[in-house]
């Protein structure tokens, strides 16, 4: 077997975990990293998250969500070793592969993971969890000042910017206000 030199360069990589155990994993990789026992070889391990702004009750509330929900990224050195170490880990499934059979684990391209970092990186500040599913023709009640208390009709929905157009009567006249997704609620 000949060694095309791939296997002694480090690189990133994708474990499939059970969705909602990634954490877990993690867990065990990092101390197997810290007790040395996989630390030769491999290097970080990644769960890239973002920060997510809810309103529960009428408090703001901050929790984090995976971007990529059943993944973890790992940096290493591909030995058939630590293949075997990772594919044995509990709750991991396999490696992200090609199509075809027998397939090795596909290393991700620089730029991709350059993106994945960035992603992880840009979304540290808080988004509306809800922002993309507010549909036009709902209605929603005004929850910030001036308009406080106001219930009105979303007539444009802009997720790039985060905000609604709602159309609110005032002294029995329809007018059409622009608000942030924060500023309002469902009925």
């Amino acid at each position: 077997m000949e060694n095309t030199g791939t296997e002694s360069k480090k690189g990133w990589y994708v474990l499939r975990a059970i969705s909602g155990k990634e954490a877990k994993v993690k867990e065990v990789l990092d101390a197997a990293i810290k007790n040395g026992g996989l630390g030769n070889y491999l290097f970080q391990v990644l769960i890239p998250t973002e920060k997510v702004l809810t309103v529960r009750n009428g408090k703001k509330v901050v929790k984090e969500r995976n971007l990529y929900s059943g993944y973890v990224f790992i940096e290493a050195i591909l030995t058939g070793e630590l293949i075997h170490e990772l594919t044995n880990t509990t709750n991991v499934i396999d490696f992200l592969r090609g199509r075809e059979k027998g397939s090795k684990p596909e290393r991700l391209r620089h730029s991709e993971v350059m993106r994945m970092l960035g992603a992880a990186d840009e979304l540290s500040e808080p988004v509306e969890d809800e922002a993309s599913d507010f549909i036009v023709g709902e209605t929603v009640k005004i929850i910030s000042e001036p308009f406080s208390g106001f219930s009105g009709v979303i007539e444009e929905v802009n997720k790039e910017k985060r905000k609604l157009t709602v159309s609110v009567k005032i002294f029995g006249r329809k007018t059409s206000i622009e608000l942030e997704n924060s500023k309002v609620e469902r009925e």
